[in-house]
């Protein structure tokens, strides 16, 4: 350390003055370069370790544990290799019938074909091990805390939100906080806007039908995804389809947006570019906050005693107005909303279009449970008691859903090192669970796997799956679709109420196409005859 003699000998002698000062120069740059040097290192290391190293070392792991897939390829991994298989298989139709893994999840039906059930893929460098054994999956999903929800695509936070993306006690106390809105007692006061919302819809139905000589031709698959729009807006705002139809249409197209991205090499930091597909996902997720957010403001607003607390959005306000400790914030509030409008209308008219394709194909299905509704009420508005005696509907709904899954697949990742039957996962792993391959595998449900038999639950879905844990319609475990008992009552409800106005078959014009944009769509719509009954 220089003392002060130092510094008066510095300043009585300029010459000595100049060259220290030219000897720290050199010394800071020095540091300088050094801490850039190790900045630089580091940084070109955790690179290396992301895209090469560290899923090398995962794929030795994996495939000392008897795993198998394709060899690693820098950054790209397989990705494109299921583009191509994702465009092959869009690229045309499928004969009518219900065996569609190859159209509908056509790389992991690939990869398990040619490796067997023990195989994983590469999303860009992340190894993905498929887990296929039931036991194994509900496992994964009873561990919730120990198998966390995937790193998702950075653009994804723009589509699944709120309770979809939270982990640990921040996801236990969200939960706690909706689990009412799903009561029994809850749904049976929405049972109302279920039946004025299938009525909007099949009204038009009938005029459509009455304006045409014998039976009209329609694709009902618009028709459906507005009945379970409105549905939404009914119950989740108290509101009708109109108001929420500029959330429904920002909805489906960021959907798409999305999509299009998880599916694309994936480089972090790629959501901060000013690219026209980034600027779009942002510019419509800013305007679908700013109308819930109008929505909600026009609640708080209104009288005391005026506040409804009979829908999604007045029980999730209710401890706020009431000042209670547990609430969530605005914004929470926001993207549990967001979620809501999503998943509720997605699944559920998927869950309808391809009942009605498979009735259309299974006439004799048709029949029979349009006489099981007619038997029941009639023709007579169905109540919550009515629709829960419909066992044949329930049955059908339940082999849809095994055959076209809405959402065939999940995924996790491991917070730690897991053991997991005999396998070791590595902390950080990813794991794929294949639903919809699990629904049509014939070890599992029989040699009529991929026939449309709704027989095989009529004795429930334990029996159906001989206590082998091997549906998950719904997922499974602690974070099960805690809106399955909305979805499948809108469902009994719209079909119920389907089948006591018309008769349908399917269009010549009908061409069968399901198609995975993270959930079973029809790529080409759904083309109906329809009769009146």
């Amino acid at each position: 350390m220089w003392t002060l003699s130092t510094y008066l000998f510095i300043y009585k002698h300029p010459s000595v003055k100049y060259s220290i000062e030219f000897r720290l120069r050199m010394e800071i740059y020095i540091i300088v370069s050094i801490i850039c040097g190790v900045i630089v290192v580091l940084y070109t290391w955790r690179i290396i370790n992301w895209a090469w190293l560290k899923p090398k070392k995962l794929e030795k792991i994996m495939r000392a544990q008897g795993f198998n897939g394709n060899s690693y390829n820098l950054l790209h991994g397989d990705l494109k290799e299921m583009t191509k298989a994702i465009e092959e298989a869009n690229s045309k139709p499928l004969n009518l019938s219900d065996d569609i893994l190859p159209r509908s999840v056509p790389h992991p039906y690939q990869l398990v074909q040619k490796y067997g059930t023990k195989t994983f893929q590469w999303l860009g460098p992340r190894l993905q091990v498929f887990i296929m054994d039931p036991q194994l999956i509900k496992e994964v999903l009873s561990k919730n805390y120990q198998y966390l929800k995937p790193e998702s695509h950075s653009l994804g936070k723009y589509l699944f939100t709120g309770i979809l993306q939270y982990e640990g006690d921040k996801w236990a106390k969200q939960r706690k906080l909706l689990n009412p809105a799903f009561h029994m007692e809850k749904l049976k006061l929405m049972m109302p806007a279920f039946y004025l919302s299938c009525m909007n819809t099949l009204n038009k139905w009938e005029n459509l039908v009455a304006s045409s000589k014998g039976g009209c031709e329609l694709d009902v698959w618009p028709h459906l995804q507005t009945l379970t729009a409105d549905a939404i807006s009914r119950t989740a705002f108290g509101s009708n389809y109109e108001e929420g139809r500029k959330v429904f249409e920002l909805l489906r197209e960021q959907t798409q947006l999305v999509i299009k991205a998880v599916r694309s090499l994936y480089i972090p930091g790629m959501r901060f570019l000013p690219t026209k597909m980034n600027r779009r996902i942002k510019e419509i997720a800013n305007e679908i906050d700013v109308s819930i957010t109008n929505v909600i403001n026009k609640r708080i607003a209104m009288k005391a005693g005026e506040t409804r607390f009979d829908d999604l959005l007045g029980i999730l306000l209710e401890p706020n107005l009431k000042e209670n400790e547990d609430k969530m914030s605005i914004h929470e509030i926001i993207q549990e909303c967001k979620l809501f409008y999503f998943a509720g209308q997605e699944t559920t008219s998927i869950l309808l279009v391809w009942t009605m394709v498979l009735l259309g194909k299974h006439p004799e299905w048709q029949e029979r449970a349009r006489e099981e509704v007619l038997q029941k009420f009639g023709f007579e508005k169905p109540g919550l008691e009515d629709l829960n005696q419909l066992k044949i509907v329930t049955m059908i709904l339940y082999e849809v859903l095994r055959l076209y899954t809405p959402v065939p697949g999940l995924g996790r990742r491991t917070a730690e090192e897991m053991k997991l039957g005999n396998l070791i996962l590595p902390a950080g792993v990813h794991i794929h669970l294949p639903f919809m391959l699990l629904h049509h595998d014939v070890e599992l449900w029989g040699a009529d796997a991929k026939e449309f038999k709704p027989e095989r639950f009529g004795e429930g879905v334990l029996k159906a799956t001989k206590g082998n844990a091997s549906f998950f319609a719904f997922s499974g475990g602690p974070r099960i679709c805690i809106g399955q008992n909305f979805a499948f009552l809108e469902a009994k409800m719209a079909l119920a109420t389907i089948l006591q106005r018309f008769s349908f078959k399917l269009s010549p014009s009908y061409a069968h196409a399901p198609y995975n944009i993270g959930t079973l769509q029809p790529q080409h719509g759904a083309h109906f005859i329809l009769h009146k009954v």
